[in-house]
């Protein structure tokens, strides 16, 4: 007994797994798109990068707005000068304190005192540049965010249409599978009425095989590209399988892209923004050499009981203050944000060349790529009407078994072709239309 119930809960996991892991989902490509917007974990990434830098630009703000800060302290002193100042600073000194015994031997005292002390820069020129700097990064990191969001919908364009493809190729091998069993079928009953060799029957059998082991691996081909959709997406592979609700347009829908490389690609902007930054900070550096002006001021309150207000006293003024030489340190750092600022031009011109190069690439590879799906729907339709052709002859016994099975063959070939040639030129568009947007 205990073994059936055994058998039975294994079974039912094994239904439940099966079950699990046939799930299929429609999506479109638009739904695909705003998904991976949402839940790309790239794309988390690079928002906590922007908000990493509105941090720092947060920080930035101490340049102008004051610092205060309160501190409280509670001491007990019979050190003569300790003990004379707290009495002075609590406002209760008497002619008998100026006795020289209680001067150099005074009674244990006791002070509290609350401190609230204000610091307000004023002009501080290597602080205004880095600002701007934190200021400048945090545009950065926005425009290389947003080059992310387009770079993602770009993938997820491209996950989309290998869905597609992929659905598309089992079409194809299922037709393919079908005509091979009907083929063989027929071949079982022209052999069983002795019109047909054993040899040809065995021809189609292989035949046959081979589009049913095609059409295994196609199938697994769907599973493989729907993992990879489900990591784009930021999901985890539980199997399940994706299916588009679209297919892929048997039509050439050709476009014209821009040999020109624009300047206000996100990516461009970025490093546009990198380099600024760098100048800012440079410029920081060397304003680092030049006076500070800073307020101060301070308010505090003596008592010799805790919490208690018995005396109070404020204190302000302007502070001016010039680090004349600070044993090469400033130098250093002008001599590194140098090297910085020369480091950012020539990796922008270096990023800009390969844009430009990779531009151009990518136009020459969609007029290739043109070409091809002309040629390969061409070839497509000449050997689907010769499969027609030899078809016809072989049901009238007038053409051999290989050469009609080579026909068939040659068709769906060309066929799976002509889609893969759709899907590249479709895919260089898209690859074209990230890199001029």
């Amino acid at each position: 007994m205990n073994k059936k119930v055994l058998i039975l809960l294994i079974a039912g996991q094994l239904m439940a797994f099966t079950a699990k892991s046939q799930d299929t989902l429609l999506i479109s490509k638009d739904d695909l798109v705003q998904r991976v917007f949402q839940n790309n974990l790239q794309s988390k990434i690079a928002e906590q990068q922007t908000a990493m830098a509105k941090g720092d630009l947060n920080q930035s703000k101490a340049l102008f707005l004051p610092s205060i800060s309160a501190t409280q302290t509670s001491m007990m002193t019979n050190n003569p000068l300790m003990a004379f100042g707290s009495k002075l600073n609590q406002e209760r000194l008497t002619a008998a304190d100026f006795d020289p015994n209680r001067l150099n031997d005074p009674d244990r005292i006791e002070n509290y005192s609350v401190e609230v002390q204000v610091l307000q820069p004023l002009l501080n020129l290597d602080g205004v540049y880095q600002r701007q700097a934190a200021q400048i990064q945090v545009e950065a990191y926005e425009s290389q965010a947003a080059r992310i969001q387009e770079h993602m919908e770009m993938e997820a364009t491209k996950a989309y249409m290998q869905l597609q493809l992929a659905y598309e190729a089992v079409s194809v091998l299922e037709r393919a599978k079908y005509t091979a069993d009907q083929g063989l079928k027929l071949m079982n009953d022209y052999f069983d009425q002795g019109m047909a060799k054993r040899a040809d029957v065995l021809d189609v059998a292989v035949r046959q095989i081979e589009v049913e082991n095609q059409l295994r691996y196609a199938k697994s081909n769907i599973r493989n590209t729907s993992d990879g959709l489900a990591t784009l997406l930021g999901a985890d592979i539980d199997g399940t399988v994706y299916k588009p609700q679209s297919t892929i347009s048997s039509r050439l829908q050709t476009e014209d892209f821009s040999n020109l490389l624009s300047q206000d690609r996100k990516d461009l902007i970025a490093m546009n923004k990198a380099l600024l930054g760098h100048e800012k900070m440079l410029k920081s550096n060397k304003m680092s050499a030049l006076p500070r002006i800073n307020a101060f001021g301070n308010y505090q309150v003596y008592d010799n009981n805790a919490f208690g207000f018995g005396a109070d006293g404020y204190l302000v003024g302007l502070q001016i203050s010039w680090n004349i030489f600070d044993g090469n340190k400033n130098v250093g750092k002008i001599q590194k944000a140098q090297a910085m600022v020369e480091k950012a031009k020539v990796e922008k011109e270096n990023y800009t060349q390969q844009a430009q190069f990779e531009l151009n690439k990518t136009n020459r590879q969609l007029t290739d790529a043109e070409n091809k799906v002309e040629l390969s729907q061409k070839a497509f339709e000449q050997k689907a009407e010769a499969y027609r052709i030899r078809k016809d002859r072989f049901m009238e016994g007038l053409e051999k078994t290989a050469d009609l099975l080579m026909a068939e063959t040659q068709m769906f070939q060309k066929e799976l072709e002509h889609l893969q040639a759709l899907f590249e030129y479709n895919l260089t568009k898209e690859y074209l239309r990230f890199l001029t947007r």
